[in-house]
């Protein structure tokens, strides 16, 4: 159940890489071990309408959004949180060059009696 969401301000269109992070944070997920394979996702979305702090156009930010299913300790989580924020913020590094960017990461447990899923691409990495 390892999501992660991507939600970044419509004024940062060609100025990271988005495809990049994607693929970047894919492989930051993975290296930890913590995850199968079949179950990361990794998405991004426009904001195309927002208000940040002083309203200033160049204003931007990126929020990632990482939902996990429960079974990690806290020590995983904390190591897989501070693994994905160093690897964003190395491809987003660029944009902490202005005093107009933010940058921000939560990690949200599900409640697996309240979440719902069915996945093929499970049998077939797993060889079934």
């Amino acid at each position: 159940m390892p999501h992660l969401a991507i939600e970044y301000s419509a004024n940062l269109d060609g100025r990271p890489d988005i495809d990049a992070l994607c693929e970047r944070l894919l492989k930051t997920v993975l290296e930890t071990g913590l995850f199968e394979i079949g179950a990361v996702r990794v998405r991004a979305f426009r904001a195309d309408h927002y208000a940040i702090a002083d309203k200033l156009p160049e204003n931007a930010f990126v929020d990632l959004n990482f939902r996990i299913g429960k079974g990690r300790t806290a020590d995983e989580k904390k190591r897989t949180g501070e693994a994905i924020f160093a690897a964003a913020t190395e491809v987003l590094s660029p944009l902490f060059a202005t005093p107009h960017f933010a940058l921000s990461l939560e990690i949200r447990e599900i409640d697996a009696e309240l979440s719902w899923k069915k996945n093929a691409i499970h049998p077939r990495l797993r060889g079934k």
